[in-house]
């Protein structure tokens, strides 16, 4: 499924040099809202995003997908990204494009960012009025571009990191090589979350592969230990990878958002007829 100019609406973000245009589509419906945040070098047509915008439509939710600056049909280079501009693209569209109470999906990165969404939406509103009620986490990747990105690289990359500002890295999932930069290395130790507890305000659900080479079940497990404050389901799928992609990975997928939804407030009259 791909996403054609027509279809996406854009928002401007950022300003001056740093100004970009995130390409947005939203399905209208009732609340709690899902709000899909992908992972890196993700877009909004990936086969989990589409699940969850069919999801919501059966539901009657409302459902807001978009693409990080760099990605899918948003603007900006891919290069020039880093968690602090992705952030800041999430951050622009959950304001402008939901209303009402939220439940994040996030992907990979895109838990890392639902993580500092919560945190900041926390800091601003409370936990009372934080309009973000729950999570779903497919494999989140919280400190990755340090625990999963720099820590792996062999010396000889670190130092093309660090003398000419990036690295190709080939990647099982494209044919084209991934530019790792070290304005988005450096920028992401601004950002590093598992060194101390992280309270989001919201109950979490966190679907795992263990078969997962990206970014291990251990991972995971580290993650759950600085979320003490918070109510946090661990589920692993024994033969999973990490795109978790699988028709039954899928359906895993639908039923934990829908409980999730459910737990949001959402009538069982209304989860019942799906």
């Amino acid at each position: 499924m791909s996403v054609s100019e027509g279809q996406a609406r854009r928002i401007a973000v950022g300003s001056g040099g740093k100004r970009r245009d995130v390409a947005v589509i939203r399905r209208e419906g009732a609340a709690p809202g899902l709000f899909w945040l992908g992972g890196f070098r993700s877009d909004m047509t990936g086969t989990k995003a589409v699940a969850i915008d069919r999801l919501g439509a059966s539901l009657g939710l409302a459902v807001t997908r978009f693409d990080y600056s760099g990605h899918g049909v948003s603007g900006g280079r891919f290069e020039d990204g880093t968690i602090s501009h992705w952030l800041e693209d999430a951050r622009a569209v959950f304001d402008a494009e939901t209303d009402g109470p939220q439940v994040l999906v996030g992907s990979s990165m895109g838990g890392w960012i639902s993580l500092l969404l919560a945190r900041a939406e926390l800091a601003r509103a409370g936990r009372a009025n934080s309009r973000i009620k729950g999570m779903v986490l497919i494999a989140p990747a919280p400190d990755f571009t340090e625990d999963l990105m720099w820590a792996r690289l062999p010396e000889t990359a670190r130092a093309e990191i660090l003398s000419t500002g990036r690295h190709l890295l080939g990647s099982p999932y494209s044919p084209e090589p991934t530019p790792i930069t070290r304005g988005l290395i450096e920028d992401g130790r601004k950002h590093l979350l598992l060194s101390g507890m992280i309270e989001t305000g919201c109950p979490i659900h966190i679907l795992q592969g263990r078969q997962d080479v990206d970014v291990p079940w251990s991972h995971a497990e580290r993650l759950i230990e600085r979320l003490a404050s918070d109510d946090v389901i661990l589920t692993y799928v024994r033969d999973g990878d990490h795109r978790l992609s699988r028709p039954e990975d899928i359906d895993l997928l639908a039923q934990a958002v829908t409980r999730m939804v459910a737990r949001c407030g959402l009538t069982t009259t209304l989860l019942s007829g799906r």
